[in-house]
């Protein structure tokens, strides 16, 4: 069990992505709150000695995703209609970026999750590779994919 200073440093490291995270999955605030303390808890109970901040960066978005994925599959989750508080939550945004945002997260979850890794977090797609389990040139083709369902959804340039 790690000690309240070490939880309480890696929340301010670590706090905005794993919302961020949340939101995009889930768009609803209060599941989003739900999953940051679970996300935590278990970063509290874990016992696993990270190699460096990339690994335990990796560590807190790989938890958060696979923690937003077991609640969009739950019976409970299933069995109800979701409340989309996104876009009222966001009211500050410009319109282009709201726009942005929306088309963002209108993607599928396997876009949605490399978009946000490359560009808002700023991982290669090698590094998101490892992240995601998956192939490296998997994470290129989906890249190339989800720019273009971007470009079509928004119009734009070729080098998006």
């Amino acid at each position: 069990m790690r000690s309240e200073q070490e939880t309480n440093e890696a929340i301010e490291r670590y706090a905005d992505t794993v919302r961020r995270l949340c939101m995009i999955h889930l768009k609803n605030h209060t599941d989003t709150e739900d999953i940051f303390q679970t996300v935590f808890l278990k970063y509290l109970v874990s016992t696993t000695v990270f190699e460096s901040e990339e690994h335990e960066k990796a560590w807190f978005i790989r938890v958060t995703l696979n923690a937003c994925k077991d609640l969009l599959k739950s019976f409970f989750r299933s069995h109800t209609v979701s409340i989309d508080e996104l876009v009222e939550q966001q009211a500050d945004l410009t319109t282009d970026h709201r726009e942005v945002l929306e088309a963002v997260l209108a993607l599928p979850p396997k876009y949605r999750d490399v978009i946000y890794l490359h560009y808002y977090e700023g991982y290669t797609a090698p590094q998101i590779g490892r992240i995601l389990g998956k192939n490296v040139n998997t994470i290129y083709t989906l890249l190339t994919r989800s720019k273009h369902l971007l470009k079509e959804t928004l119009g734009g340039e070729d080098d998006a």
